[in-house]
């Protein structure tokens, strides 16, 4: 079992910078890719950024690419997500989540745990 928890969210004007921490607990974290995705209101779930369980390889959404960096440290078991230069389009409730491979992924499908969210809102 892993349990995950998200923090850092909140309010944040345009073009400012949030970042978003995830907690884990369970022994298979630091053998899981990672990954963080979001939903706002009236739309699905979409893929935002993955890391490999080494932290070696990274994958991001082209909304996000060159905005954001996501990042882990296996000795804290905390995957995390730099997010700079956010806009309105970026306010959604985030969602870490832990993947049953090693490889980053954007397949909801390939993730069994997940975060219950923490709300980031951009202001214009």
């Amino acid at each position: 079992q892993v349990q995950l928890v998200e923090s850092g969210g909140g309010l944040v004007q345009t073009g400012g910078s949030l970042r978003l921490s995830c907690a884990a607990s369970g022994r298979t974290f630091s053998s899981s890719s990672m990954g963080w995705f979001r939903q706002a209101p009236g739309k699905e779930r979409e893929f935002v950024a993955a890391i490999s369980w080494s932290g070696a390889s990274t994958l991001y959404a082209d909304s996000v690419k060159g905005r954001f960096t996501i990042s882990r440290d296996n000795a804290k078991n905390t995957v995390y997500l730099q997010m700079n230069s956010l806009k309105p389009e970026d306010t959604a409730v985030y969602y870490c989540a832990a993947a049953v491979v090693g490889f980053p992924t954007r397949t909801d499908f390939n993730y069994n745990y997940w975060g219950q969210g923490t709300q980031v809102t951009v202001s214009s």
